[in-house]
């Protein structure tokens, strides 16, 4: 039959195996003739075959079109028109449908394409990988900076820098690292700075890779000239008196010597006092450079395990004498309470003691109620993370960008080695320590491990 319309098809189907059905039990029951029932029987079921196929043509369709979605297959058209309305209309939104999913789909493509010449122009070095070290995009900045034309894992980058891979491998979110790496005799200085993602259920890193050598070196002459500065400026403190008084002792000694007259008293006692003040004065210049050789000589951290609180509860007994003689109260929060970090107890007893000592400091001309006050917890990079905070009188702003300068000191008796010293311990430790102040309000420690 020729007929487009299903609905009528199907109509008249039905009407066919109905009549059918009362042409058998006629012939069944008025006029019994075996030939006839057995034909009449066959043709019942060939129309309930046909009645049954017709009906799985739209099944059959719809299956066809999910499938077409399911594999991305969106070349499929149907024909809108001489099926009858129902059928139609569902071609209608199969067309629809499909056309919708076209669209999405070159949108989708021209996105990553867009994103994709972006990623790989940028100046900054972007590289994605899986746990197992598989390179998901690597930009052409990160192969400049590398050193490589192509990569397909991470553990291909050992033959440039084993240290490269472990920092790779080892940073957690929000984690950076310095990498220096030696490419046809020319030194690179890379910050390598890592953020993890999960994506349809696989975790990936995603790192980002500058050049900073120039500003390195910005940085290190800055660096050299504030420490010349310090240092010339201490050593011209000690040496200047040192030269004038050994200049009056000799003066006063050739006159003796040379009109051959004996050394009273008087000048004697003015001999022993330059003596002492140039012995003085020495002994303060060798304390001075054997403070600046501690600062080059910090050992390797010997990393443990250990809680927040035992090692707060440390500094609380070391500190709580003086604390309590100066009036000071030492407030300490850690969430959670069995907080952990991996540390070299020792010196992080010893970046403690700098940090809390300058608190108390701080705390000496406050009238008011004096605190200070440690916040221990984990940031949203999920990194072990300490604030030490007191409200003291603060530091101005020239000074807090020098604090950290070896030498530099806002108080009459410091050394001004403890805060660069706990700086470059942090760093050690693969974290950071950060200052933020205001004046009359407090200041601010934060300590990240």
């Amino acid at each position: 039959m020729g007929f487009k319309n299903l609905r009528f098809v199907i109509l008249i189907r039905v009407a066919l195996l109905v009549l059918s059905i009362f042409l058998l039990a006629y012939i069944m029951y008025e006029v019994p003739n075996t030939v006839n029932s057995v034909f009449i029987a066959g043709l019942i079921i060939v129309q309930i075959y046909f009645l049954v196929r017709t009906l799985d043509k739209t099944n059959r369709e719809i299956a066809s079109f999910l499938s077409s979605i399911k594999y991305d297959d969106f070349t499929t058209t149907y024909p809108s028109s001489g099926r009858g309305k129902s059928m139609n209309e569902l071609y209608n939104e199969f067309n629809t449908v499909i056309r919708k999913f076209r669209e999405i789909r070159a949108e989708k493509e021209a996105n990553y394409h867009y994103f994709r010449t972006i990623v790989q122009h940028v100046a900054i070095g972007l590289v994605t990988f899986n746990k197992l070290g598989e390179i998901q995009i690597i930009n052409s900045a990160a192969k400049k900076l590398i050193g490589v034309d192509s990569l397909n894992s991470i553990f291909e980058l050992s033959k440039v820098s084993p240290k490269l891979v472990e920092s790779l491998v080892k940073l957690k979110t929000g984690g950076s690292a310095l990498i220096e790496l030696t490419n046809e005799g020319t030194r690179t200085q890379l910050s390598i700075y890592v953020i993890e993602l999960v994506l349809r259920g696989e975790e990936f890193k995603l790192v980002s890779i500058q050049n900073i050598q120039s500003e390195l070196e910005e940085k290190e002459m800055d660096a050299w000239q504030n420490l010349i500065r310090v240092l010339t400026h201490e050593i011209m403190n000690s040496v200047t008196p040192l030269s004038s008084l050994a200049n009056t002792v000799e003066v006063n000694l050739v006159d003796n010597i040379e009109d051959d007259v004996p050394i009273e008293k008087e000048e004697l006692e003015d001999i022993y006092l330059a003596v002492q003040t140039i012995k003085r004065r020495s002994e303060g210049l060798i304390r001075f450079v054997s403070d600046f050789r501690n600062l080059t000589r910090i050992p390797e951290p010997k990393i443990q395990e250990i809680e927040f609180s035992k090692v707060i509860d440390h500094i609380k007994v070391l500190l709580a004498h003086e604390m309590e003689t100066r009036g000071i109260q030492f407030v300490v929060n850690i969430n959670p309470k069995d907080l952990k970090i991996h540390v070299d107890k020792e010196l992080i007893d010893q970046v403690l003691i700098n940090i809390v000592q300058n608190a108390m400091h701080a705390l000496d001309e406050n009238e008011e109620e004096k605190m200070i006050i440690i916040n221990a917890f984990v940031n949203e990079y999920g990194r072990p993370t300490m604030k030490i905070r007191d409200n003291g009188s603060g530091i101005d702003e020239e000074a807090l960008g020098k604090i950290f300068i070896p030498f530099f000191t806002t108080k009459k008796q410091g050394s001004g080695i403890g805060l660069s010293l706990s700086k470059q311990i942090m760093r050690k430790h693969g974290g950071a320590i950060t200052v933020r102040s205001v004046l009359q309000e407090g200041t601010e420690f934060t300590l990240r491990f």
